[in-house]
């Protein structure tokens, strides 16, 4: 009977595909940038950028990616040195490579040729085994716009909020 029963929670668990476990999130980038399109990329790593990472020790606050050579970087982006390493450790804030098809890639260096556009990395997150990144083609914000997003974010959150009190009353 119990070998039933753990291949249905087996066969459940394949159902599902692999688990999304975030990371880190840069939701500065959100409040800076008109997201016009995203790009999910994996990243190359070292094996201790790896166990730090599994601990959550990353921040995407400074980030920002960009073209060299046909490929695609990251840099500024935090990973905390992981705290049982030794001489093996990583360097905390080092560039690393991002791996996208040669397809994205030659629609990324179109659209950041152009007035603007720039590349912002908003996830962090493991997928499976893998790590990955959510890269956004993205424009800045206008002061005026920052303003503009935060009041309706403030109304919607009022409207909510009169909405609550209603259906109490």
């Amino acid at each position: 009977m119990s070998r039933m029963k753990s291949a249905a929670k087996k066969q459940a668990a394949k159902d599902d595909g692999p688990v999304k476990k975030l990371i880190a999130s840069n939701k500065k980038a959100r409040h800076d940038y008109h997201i016009d399109d995203t790009y999910e990329a994996g990243i190359v790593l070292t094996g201790t950028e790896v166990k730090s990472l599994r601990d959550r020790g990353a921040s995407l606050v400074d980030g920002y990616c960009y073209l060299e050579g046909g490929e695609v970087w990251m840099d500024a982006v935090h990973i905390a040195p992981y705290v049982k390493g030794t001489w093996t450790n990583h360097a905390a804030r080092r560039k690393r490579k991002l791996l996208l098809h040669k397809a994205e890639i030659a629609k990324l260096a179109g659209k950041t040729r152009e007035k603007g556009y720039t590349l912002v990395p908003l996830e962090m997150y493991f997928l499976g085994s893998h790590a990955k990144v959510v890269v956004a083609l993205a424009r800045g914000k206008k002061e005026w716009d920052k303003r503009q997003t935060l009041r309706e974010q403030q109304d919607l959150r009022e409207a909510q909020r009169a909405m609550r009190q209603r259906e109490l009353v």
